[in-house]
């Protein structure tokens, strides 16, 4: 196997690439200074000159609340970028790997969604979202689409890298528990994705830690498990008006890793337990 891994600089990608160089597989990670995803002859001269039967596809343009002002080069990235890395996938008939978000939800309700179930997403960056997948399925039949949530890893921001720095200025903070969702590990979803793309097992998941929490929920865990005195009060999603709306029910199933036979990641306070434990 010969795999080639796109934004290696961020949580994700990051993760991935060092798995597999741990695992054994010829790997090679990616970021901006290789090629520029949006440019369609640079993407094709470079991933053919290395010609990899697995892409796993990182790089994405993540900033939410300013995609409502730089819609242009969120599409640029997150559809025209991928689309690029799709048409080469399909003209060396290799295995594409895509990680989505539960952002392409509109987020209502309070029953976690199935991954078949309609998109209808709320802001700029789950529509861009959404195209890539699109452009996915209408060109590949060897893809795995894993949606994620609420991320963090070693190797960048997260929420946790946020709260425990606030911890060290402030005794009290405010934290919404009006949006329900699932603390993902970056490490644990490249574990199952590195299982994912041994099989042939193709189609969309929904890639996350089990169990659900409000952000205030997770915000109490974390200070628990790092021995934090913080006083966190819940307060309604209205008080921290953002540029982009978010879903309130980011709740997503994970019936379609049960039908192929993968295993469910660990819950989220297990994961968060690992995080702290490599971090502080």
């Amino acid at each position: 196997m010969k795999v080639l891994v796109t934004g290696v600089k961020g949580q994700l990608g990051f993760d991935i690439l060092n798995l597999l160089n741990e695992q054994g597989v010829t790997a090679k990670g990616v970021d901006i200074d290789d090629f520029d995803l949006t440019d369609e002859k640079s993407v094709r001269d470079y991933v053919l000159n290395y010609a990899p039967d697995t892409i796993i596809h990182c790089a994405a343009y993540t900033a939410v609340d300013r995609a409502e002002d730089e819609k242009e080069l969120c599409e640029k990235v997150n559809y025209n970028g991928t689309k690029n890395l799709v048409d080469v996938a399909k003209e060396l008939d290799a295995k594409f790997v895509y990680f989505s978000t539960d952002y392409v939800f509109e987020g209502t309700g309070t029953t976690p969604f199935e991954v078949d179930e309609p998109a209808n997403p709320i802001n700029h960056y789950g529509y861009t979202k959404w195209l890539g997948e699109k452009a996915i399925r209408e060109n590949l039949d060897k893809y795995f689409i894993c949606r994620i949530s609420w991320v963090f890893g070693e190797n960048g921001k997260n929420f946790i890298k946020t709260m425990l720095n606030l911890a060290e200025t402030h005794d009290k903070l405010t934290v919404v528990d009006d949006q329900i969702g699932s603390p993902t590990y970056c490490k644990d979803v490249a574990k199952l994705v590195c299982e994912m793309i041994k099989t042939e097992k193709y189609g969309t998941y929904h890639v996350t830690n089990e169990g659900f929490c409000s952000w205030y929920e997770f915000a109490v865990e974390i200070f628990k498990q790092a021995g934090k005195n913080i006083d966190v009060t819940p307060v309604d999603s209205s008080k921290y008006p953002a540029k982009a709306a978010r879903p309130k029910n980011s709740r997503m199933s994970k019936a379609a890793l049960t039908e192929n036979g993968f295993e469910h990641l660990p819950t989220w306070q297990d994961a968060l337990s690992r995080y702290l434990k490599n971090t502080l």
